[in-house]
């Protein structure tokens, strides 16, 4: 039987030799938390690596996903799909062992990490994920919900801003099942961070009503073992095990910034393989040692043990049964398309002007008592921003129960706890705040189009249009920043019926994160047939068409819809055929056929104008270079709503003075 010591030495090989023939990577964290590693994969986490997704599972989170080949060889050497030769071609094209771990529950990683704190942050709403479930389906004869949520951490981390908002609140909802180790190392990339780092770390998670444990010995199994049994017993407080450890354990450069992000060099995993007694080649374990850390046959019990129970809440609880796993699976309710028909008919019915943060409320309202998986949630903003409905019941943190979260003025972490909630599983969260202020929650939101996450950012007050506030709550970049990433859809709606589709689409569109950008100001409802309101599905339609070719497209969103519909009659009244198409949606209209695209924007018609109040570059791509934007090229101001659309251009007599200026200059 091999020692715990070999058990954990396995990891470190096989991390560095990885490391080494890559050729970059960070083998520092890896070798330090090697022993962390074993104490919890090989004698506390649940988990069955022939089954992923097996919903009562232990979570795990890489919080310095910097260490990620210390997570390929747990994942390894436990036995999931993670073979040898994926760790021999870590950080190459298409392999499995990307530089920083990237979900794929498949493989058993839960959550994209990397960008330090955002981990332990979103672990948090995995924790809370599991309290709030287990309150809901667990019965005094059956407990179906019952796992931890473990997380590894460093001092990186914790110095990040992010990660004191979101274990602020892991203590104020006392999240029992969170155990975080942290890897107290005291090196950062730029050497000791005795001058930049040196906090009373324990007290101020004690002050954050956490159970702090240590320090111990980080390479101490026994103190290992006796630290996370203590965590375990507290389930009124969330734990921070400080484990202190030797960055770059066994090797010459411990203790020193040189081994955090470079490869060690032959010479030095040579000396170190005589340091610590490894005799085996490069990627290979002793049969002996890989029998140890197996954890097929344990998962396997471990799980039939859970299906046993779950077999007979199934037969207790057939209903509450069902909707669990259907939770679990991601799947909308079976009678969606009636839910979701009967909103989007009731909001097309609207014939009164509304704001859309008003309708969105409006939409919410019909959907949240049907949808139990639905959690809202606002950075102290919920009357600002209509996250909360008349069926929202605020969270009891001493119950778990509710459905609506009050994160407090914490908009980065309401947006990793969102990325915790929708990577766990069984919830899509969704939650509000002012655009201007998606700047502070944007990593998050690029994390979750990242990760593919199903998960919705309620974003307010959209523009000039906020009015006296001035330039600093006025949003004037944001929209472009965030239709620039990847995977990311965002909503612009100009009424009620649009509003109700973008909110469809949102929770139909199981891989993607969106964003509701929504007025202040109320907003005139507009004509559609049948047709225009299946249409606004696509991203972007023909709102309002003319008889014959166009000379002229009218492009606009939002608010700015109107301002498009009035300019498009001023220049009919005077001979010119105007087409008026809203874009609600660029990203899904951009990825529309061919066929659709030409449609709504056919290429012949080469004088277009885009009307929005936003920053004006992102339009270029729809007008080209002969057409014209309409939109903001400077910072708002404080001034009347009104007042600020007449100035900056945002009124019919400048909108068709551009568009005679376009259709001279092609004539």
């Amino acid at each position: 039987m091999p020692t715990r010591k070999q058990c954990a030495n396995a990891l470190r090989f096989l991390a560095v030799d990885a490391i080494e023939q890559a050729r970059s990577g960070h083998p520092g964290a890896p070798l330090g938390m090697a022993d962390m590693a074993e104490a919890l994969w090989r004698h506390v986490l649940k988990h069955n690596p022939a089954d992923p997704h097996w919903p009562d599972r232990d979570r795990f989170v890489l919080s310095n996903g910097h260490a990620s080949m210390l997570l390929y060889a747990l994942l390894h050497m436990s036995g999931y799909d993670m073979p040898t030769e994926e760790i021999r071609n870590f950080r190459q094209w298409g392999s499995k062992t990307p530089g920083h771990p990237e979900r794929e529950p498949e493989l058993g990683i839960d959550l994209t990490t990397g960008p330090l704190g955002q981990g332990i942050a979103s672990a948090v709403g995995m924790a809370l994920a599991e309290k709030l479930l287990a309150a809901r389906y667990n019965t005094p004869e059956h407990s179906i919900v019952n796992h931890h949520t473990y997380v590894f951490t460093g001092d990186g981390c914790l110095m990040e801003g992010v990660s004191h908002e979101a274990c602020s609140l892991a203590g104020t909802w006392g999240l029992g099942k969170l155990i975080v180790l942290y890897d107290a190392n005291g090196i950062s990339i730029d050497g000791s961070i005795d001058g930049w780092f040196t906090e009373d770390v324990a007290a101020r998670y004690r002050a954050c009503r956490w159970q702090v444990i240590g320090p111990v010995d980080g390479h101490s199994p026994e103190a290992l073992d006796a630290a996370l049994a203590g965590a375990r017993a507290d389930v009124d407080h969330p734990s921070l095990i400080i484990c202190r450890t030797s960055i770059g354990y066994g090797s010459a450069k411990a203790d020193s910034a040189s081994c955090h992000g470079s490869p060690l060099g032959a010479e030095n995993i040579l000396a170190m393989r005589k340091t610590l007694g490894w005799e085996e080649p490069p990627f290979a374990v002793p049969d002996a040692v890989r029998a140890a850390w197996d954890g097929r046959e344990r998962g396997k019990e471990l799980q039939a043990r859970w299906e046993n129970t779950f077999a007979a809440y199934a037969k207790d609880h057939p209903e509450l049964a069902e909707e669990f796993l259907r939770r679990m699976r991601g799947d909308l309710p079976a009678d969606w398309e009636q839910i979701s028909g009967r909103m989007v008919e009731a909001a097309a019915a609207c014939g009164e002007s509304l704001a859309t943060r008003v309708a969105s409320q409006k939409v919410l309202e019909s959907l949240v008592p049907y949808l139990p998986e639905l959690v809202g949630g606002s950075a102290d903003l919920s009357g600002s921003v209509g996250t909360r409905t008349s069926a929202s019941v605020a969270m009891d943190a001493s119950r778990g129960t509710g459905n609506y979260v009050q994160y407090g003025v914490r908009e980065f972490g309401m947006s990793c706890i969102m990325n915790g909630l929708a990577a766990h599983g069984g919830f899509i969260p969704y939650a509000g705040t002012f655009l201007s202020f998606a700047d502070q929650a944007k990593n998050a939101l690029r994390l979750a189009s990242l990760m593919g996450l199903r998960a919705v950012w309620v974003l307010t007050h959209d523009s000039i249009g906020v009015g006296e506030d001035g330039p600093t709550h006025q949003p004037v970049e944001q929209l472009g920043m965030l239709r620039l990433t990847p995977n990311c859809h965002v909503w612009r709606p100009c009424d009620a019926t649009e509003t109700a589709l973008a909110w469809r689409c949102a929770l139909e569109n199981s891989c993607t994160p969106s964003v509701l950008a929504l007025s202040r100001q109320a907003l005139p409802a507009c004509s559609r047939s049948r047709q225009q309101v299946a249409a606004i599905a696509r991203g972007g339609y023909v709102l309002r068409d003319c008889e014959g070719t166009p000379h002229l497209i009218l492009l606009a969103t939002g608010s700015e819809v109107h301002l498009a519909l009035a300019a498009a009659d001023s220049l009919t009244a005077s001979g010119r055929r105007v087409r008026v198409v809203s874009l609600p949606c660029a990203e899904i209209f951009d990825a529309q056929d061919a066929a659709w695209k030409e449609s709504v924007l056919p290429r012949a018609v080469r004088a277009r104008i885009a009307v929005e109040a936003s920053a004006a570059d992102y339009w270029r791509k729809y007008v080209g270079l002969d057409g014209a934007v309409v939109g903001m090229e400077r910072f708002g101001a404080s001034a009347p709503a009104s007042e600020l659309f007449a100035r900056f251009g945002f009124r019919v007599e400048h909108v068709v003075e551009v568009a005679e200026d376009v259709l001279t200059a092609l004539a």
